[in-house]
């Protein structure tokens, strides 16, 4: 958590999220709007554990969580594809290298640790579509974020992005890439000229007001298409209001429900792994609102994760 510009303490999250999914299974785990019960679908979901990190060296950690998640990442996958649904014919991966891989969710840290599992997932998928759920645009140059005094702090939790565009890691061009809940200042309007050069198109957190969650998910499903997707979440996507415990939180962000919902709405997506980024649990409050929420959150992306295995039916 040593590339956050503002509070730092999400090194905890982990063990903070852990913490607050203690209760996903108190009554059974079943995801009444979803119809599955992911813990139940027939998947192996484990626990791998922390990637060793050391908070020294910026430059060694982002290799470590590079080798970690690669690491499983390439190990056989417990669960076959299966066959489709609609057809009945067996599936093939849509991994580039023909693999089934199994899906990772990474619990952060900051949102720096994007920029590594991109460099992995690459290695199972090539360029990959994004789906990016923050009150930030983690795209900035680092010029303008931070100003670069090294060539290590170019790398931090506002910019990843901008080196994984700059790297190939995003299918870069029009409606491939996809921001929701963006509510940031800005150092003003060519960061989002850099954030279109990076392949992204926004969504407003304002924007909820006007079009709705329904509306919010018609955009996020017509930028990203059937493609394999990665999704990042931000905490921070939520109104301090209902997650205060994060590193830079924004005011004026969608409710818990709303971003649960909104989730929801991605089922069908080929989502090949996620993560959760920038829960600092020592900013909580006694009740544990951050870390139950980021819990419930990544409920529902194993929940989507359940119901869509990445298969596709060969041609």
């Amino acid at each position: 958590d040593t590339g956050t510009s503002y509070r730092p303490g999400a090194r905890f999250g982990p063990a903070g999220i852990r913490a607050g999914s203690r209760r996903l299974t108190l009554y059974g785990g079943y995801n009444v709007p979803l119809e599955v019960n992911p813990f139940l679908s027939g998947l192996k979901i484990v626990d791998c554990g922390d990637i060793p990190v050391t908070p020294y060296d910026n430059k060694f950690a982002i290799q470590q969580i590079e080798n970690g998640h690669k690491e499983l990442l390439h190990r056989p996958s417990f669960s076959p594809l299966g066959n489709d649904s609609l057809t009945g014919k067996p599936l093939v991966p849509i991994s580039l290298d023909g693999k089934n891989h199994p899906r990772l969710v990474t619990l952060g840290g900051d949102h720096t640790i994007v920029l590594p599992l991109l460099r992995s997932i690459y290695s199972a998928y090539g360029p990959i579509s994004v789906i990016h759920f923050d009150s930030h645009l983690d795209t900035w140059k680092p010029s303008v974020f931070g100003g670069a005094p090294s060539e290590q702090a170019a790398i931090n939790h506002g910019t990843y992005f901008y080196w994984a565009s700059q790297e190939g890691l995003i299918r870069n061009g029009s409606s491939i890439a996809s921001h929701g809940a963006i509510r940031t200042t800005l150092s003003g309007p060519a960061d989002y000229e850099n954030d279109d050069d990076a392949g992204f198109q926004r969504i407003e957190a304002r924007e909820i007001d006007t079009i709705g969650t329904d509306g919010i998910i018609k955009k996020i499903r017509e930028t990203v298409g059937d493609l394999p997707v990665y999704l990042s979440i931000d905490i921070d996507s939520i109104d301090p209001a209902f997650a205060p415990a994060t590193g830079t939180p924004e005011t004026g962000g969608w409710s818990t429900r709303e971003l649960r919902t909104i989730l929801r709405g991605l089922d069908g997506l080929h989502i090949v792994s996620a993560d959760i980024v920038e829960v600092a649990p020592a900013y909580d409050t006694n009740a544990e609102l951050t870390t139950m929420a980021a819990a419930d959150v990544l409920y529902e992306v194993i929940s989507v994760m359940a119901k869509t295995p990445l298969g596709k039916v060969a041609k």
